[in-house]
């Protein structure tokens, strides 16, 4: 799955930072790295669901563990060989596959305890991952006590068990991410008022972690998923295709593995490519600003219908962004410890090379992007604008930006009811 662009090919097939910045240990305070390579292959920890969450639940009474040797079920990558109809924890049937990446697989379950579906993520056996799962529930199990009204928009564990040796997390069943919904919709854009809805539950629900001190690190369209992603179809007399409208926008945001308490080491490289702070790209440390430059380029996706840094380079990364935002304050250029990236104070930017050519062509200034200029595009583009700031300092927070008049519909909204 991805978008497929001229010169970069699918951009997707790009690095994630579960291939090296964010893997945990047992203990859940410090991390221990799978690899080390910097921009190394996106595994998708998560997954990169196309049709549904993770989730799935169970007991640890009939599961045999095995740490030595590889487990009969088992391919040789350390994923568990399953089939449809197995049985889990004598209570969780596979009924389907909803996915499948390096890190983990998810399939869809039917508990026969309360006669419902469910999505179980099945990670890896080997002892890396086993860590990265302990984390991740560590983390979830946090989520769970903090909000246990479930108020906010982030997904919920269940339960989860052990397998074969294989670590499995059962999550409530939800619909396609917006990135799958986007893509079987030929990427036809959503339109600003869905944007809007969208957005007031994703920052509400990443401000709540923010204000619990913790950092999700990896937001990006295939980690917001839809609670149900049902949707009539329409046909477009402009467009001469078949639209999908979605008959509800309930979000929820989803994959944990990453997510880094503020006590907690912080790794140099966090976030997938096309959703990482440049902060992160000239190795000047971060902070929860990472997670709001992220949502600034999911939102600009989100509008645009394709990301808006499709690149696999990081000095090109750097390029892109001053085409669209301006030059990089050479404050940060010169604090950067890849100076590789820098000559005299500004961007080391080959002007003659054709990745310059396609910087060039393809990309313009943040304003011109705006398809119309009405007050609620103009406002976006300004809420975006503040997002997708260089310096932390002035970037825009979660709380403040719950309030930028973009969404006073939405507040006004609220009071009335």
């Amino acid at each position: 799955m991805g978008k497929k662009d001229s010169k970069h090919g699918s951009w997707r097939d790009d690095d994630d930072p579960k291939s090296d910045a964010d893997r945990k240990t047992g203990s859940f305070k410090q991390r221990s790295l799978c690899s080390s390579t910097e921009d190394s292959p996106d595994d998708n920890s998560s997954l990169q669901l196309e049709s549904a969450l993770l989730g799935e639940t169970a007991n640890d009474d009939e599961v045999k563990t095995s740490h030595e040797g590889k487990s009969r079920e088992e391919d040789e990558e350390g994923h568990l060989d399953y089939h449809i109809g197995l049985v889990m924890k004598a209570r969780y049937e596979v009924v389907f596959t909803l996915g499948a990446g390096s890190f983990a697989k998810v399939v869809e379950c039917i508990d026969r305890d309360k006669e419902e579906h469910v999505a179980v993520k099945i990670l890896r056996s080997t002892e890396c991952f086993r860590e990265v799962a302990k984390s991740e529930i560590a983390v979830l199990e946090e989520i769970n006590s903090l909000d246990d009204d479930n108020t906010f928009a982030c997904v919920r564990m269940l339960d989860w068990f052990d397998h074969e040796g294989h670590i499995c997390i059962v999550f409530e069943l939800l619909g396609l991410s917006t990135f799958e919904f986007l893509r079987q919709n030929e990427f036809l854009p959503f339109n600003v008022e869905q944007i809007r809805h969208m957005a007031f539950q994703i920052f509400r629900a990443v401000y709540f972690l923010h204000r619990n001190k913790l950092t999700h690190t990896d937001l990006k369209p295939e980690n917001i998923l839809f609670v149900c992603s049902d949707y009539d179809l329409q046909h477009n007399d402009k467009t001469k295709c078949d639209e999908r409208t979605l008959k509800s926008l309930d979000v929820k945001v989803v994959d944990f593995g990453t997510a880094t308490f503020d006590h907690e080491h912080h790794e140099s490289l966090v976030s997938t490519r096309h959703y990482r702070a440049p902060e992160v790209i000239l190795d000047l440390g971060w902070n929860q600003s990472c997670d709001v430059w992220s949502l600034g380029c999911v939102l600009m996706e989100f509008y645009l219908g394709c990301t808006i840094f499709p690149t696999h380079d990081s000095k090109e990364h750097l390029a892109m962004m001053e085409k669209i935002l301006g030059p990089i304050p050479p404050h940060l250029l010169k604090q950067t410890r890849k100076q590789h990236y820098v000559h005299d104070e500004r961007l080391n930017w080959d002007e003659r090379s054709s990745s310059h050519d396609y910087v060039r062509k393809h990309l313009k200034p943040l304003k011109k992007y705006m398809n119309r200029k009405s007050e609620e595009e103009v406002q976006l583009l300004d809420l975006l604008g503040c997002m997708l700031e260089y310096d932390v300092y002035r970037r825009i927070t979660l709380e403040e930006a719950l309030w930028h008049p973009f969404f006073s519909p939405l507040r006004t909204q609220k009071q009335r009811s």
